[in-house]
């Protein structure tokens, strides 16, 4: 592992702000938290479960490198936010698979995504005891917004050639990327978010 390597092209981080402007944060809150959605902190749903700081959020997505027509998966889409980001930065070309474990937060937030009309992106409830969903050809980018204690090989091997997974391990975030059959693991700062389940 090499800490902190700074990855990010310009280009995307300034795609990233305009995903961010264009689907506001308050769409994806409960009503009594959306007065607070311009506060940069995580804020509660239900059941232990958040929606992620902007910032956070921010920095995930940068260091993801989503370009367009990716074909990505969201482990962990919550509210649905992160889910229509990543479909914004992939465009219609792309397609945008969010799971979320929690049945009800699954429906809510698909609901949200729903009606953002961004049809190439879809939230599912994530199937109880398997983690992400394989796909033939592995998905290009993997997206995971809650913390495992150890990083999961079965994720891993969910990439494809040139992918890049980013992922909360305990407390510091990861980024891999799979090139030539070899993955390499870079950690980039320490961050807060719920378990992995």
């Amino acid at each position: 592992m090499h800490e902190g390597r700074q990855d990010t092209d310009p280009t995307r981080a300034a795609d990233v702000a305009d995903a961010m402007r264009v689907l506001a944060r308050e769409r994806f809150l409960p009503a009594e938290q959306r007065d607070h959605a311009h506060e940069d902190r995580p804020l509660p749903l239900w059941r232990g479960q958040t929606n992620s700081q902007p910032s956070t959020v921010a920095s995930m997505l940068r260091l993801l490198q989503v370009p367009v027509g990716a074909r990505v998966l969201d482990v962990g889409s919550g509210s649905g936010w992160t889910t229509a980001l990543l479909a914004r930065l992939v465009g219609p070309d792309g397609d945008v698979l969010g799971l979320e474990l929690d049945p009800e937060l699954a429906v809510w937030g698909a609901a949200n995504l729903d009606a953002c009309g961004l049809p190439w992106a879809r939230i599912e409830p994530a199937t109880p005891g398997a983690l992400g969903r394989p796909v033939d050809g592995g998905w290009d980018r993997i997206l995971v917004s809650a913390s495992p204690r150890s990083l999961p090989d079965v994720l891993v091997q969910q990439l494809a050639e040139g992918g890049r997974l980013v992922i909360p391990v305990r407390s510091t975030m990861h980024l891999v990327e799979r090139h030539a059959g070899q993955t390499r693991v870079t950690t980039h700062g320490s961050y807060t978010f719920v378990p992995l389940r």
